[in-house]
């Protein structure tokens, strides 16, 4: 088995396990209600993690994506109240692509490590947010069309989950099957080298940070318009479950490998094992002991695949 098996199946493997467990010791768990639910509750965070698996194959990283997130549904929300639905889609959306075109700008041009840049921009961003509303929840109730864009209910599952499996397929196929993708995996893999084969290594990074900052405004839309307010604080720890969710699935930390559909896995699986605490009434603090645990050992094996390899 050569090492791009052992990384998928590292993954796959106990995924595949953890479903069949719950599904024996609790009989709600295979229940259509609560398997669309998960996918609903974790169609933002599938939405994110799609892009930021981009963002890390390119040997980057964005800690902005949850401060980004609550920006654009308050901008949603703030927008939709004095203009319109469409209006406070678009300025949503709008919102995360500057702010990924910002960090681009920041860790491109200036050369300012993506894990500090990125940072600074949440602390900036979140101040933004904090500013706009005043501490306040903004409140959208009397907007049906804006709701419609997360709510409407397309054969029993929610029009949330049927915009991210666009959203996933399309970075999906972006990553694995066109010619940015491989420009992408060579960034990461090696930018010199990369530079010297002709790969406009700025302009790659560049369009990752873009993409998943445009991926977190239409995540933080979808989640103001699913309920219908917004407020600066719903951005706390959403950062932290994308990049689980992304190094879980097996992208490397260190650029140059990695799947759309590994990070897809690896967002189930940890929302699998929320769940499976929730439905056995199991204390919530050793749901966080086990996803510490499952993170340094996705971070121990890619460190150990990549000594093999040297």
């Amino acid at each position: 088995m050569n090492r791009d098996r052992i990384r998928s199946g590292a993954i796959v493997i106990p995924f595949v396990g953890l479903f069949l467990l719950l599904a024996l010791v609790s009989p709600p768990f295979l229940s259509g209600t609560n398997l669309t639910n998960i996918l609903d509750q974790q169609s933002t965070f599938l939405i994110m993690a799609a892009a930021g698996t981009l963002v890390f194959v390119a040997g980057g990283i964005d800690l902005s994506v949850g401060a980004v997130h609550a920006l654009a549904g308050v901008t949603a929300a703030q927008v939709t109240v004095s203009a319109g639905p469409v209006a406070g889609m678009i300025a949503g959306i709008t919102v995360g692509l500057v702010a990924g075109l910002a960090n681009g700008i920041i860790v491109t041009a200036f050369r300012i490590n993506a894990l500090i840049a990125t940072l600074a921009v949440s602390f900036v961003v979140s101040g933004i947010t904090g500013l706009l509303t005043g501490g306040n929840l903004i409140v959208i109730l009397d907007q049906a069309d804006f709701a419609a864009l997360a709510r409407t209910d397309i054969v029993g599952i929610a029009s949330s989950t049927w915009i991210m499996v666009v959203v996933v397929v399309v970075f999906g196929v972006l990553l694995a099957r066109t010619a940015f993708g491989r420009y992408v995996y060579a960034v990461g893999g090696n930018p010199e080298a990369a530079r010297l084969a002709g790969v406009p290594v700025r302009p790659v990074r560049l369009a990752t940070f873009v993409m998943s900052g445009g991926a977190a405004g239409l995540a933080g839309v979808l989640i103001a318009s699913r309920v219908l307010s917004a407020q600066a604080s719903s951005g706390q720890d959403i950062a932290f479950t994308v990049l689980a969710g992304i190094v879980v699935g097996g992208t490397s930390i260190a650029g140059g490998e990695g799947a759309v559909w590994r990070t897809v896995v690896g967002v189930l699986f940890i929302a699998l094992i929320g769940n499976g605490f929730n439905l056995l009434g199991l204390d919530a603090l050793w749901r966080q002991i086990a996803l510490g645990g499952l993170i340094l050992g996705a971070v121990g094996l890619d460190a150990a695949l990549r000594s093999g390899r040297r």
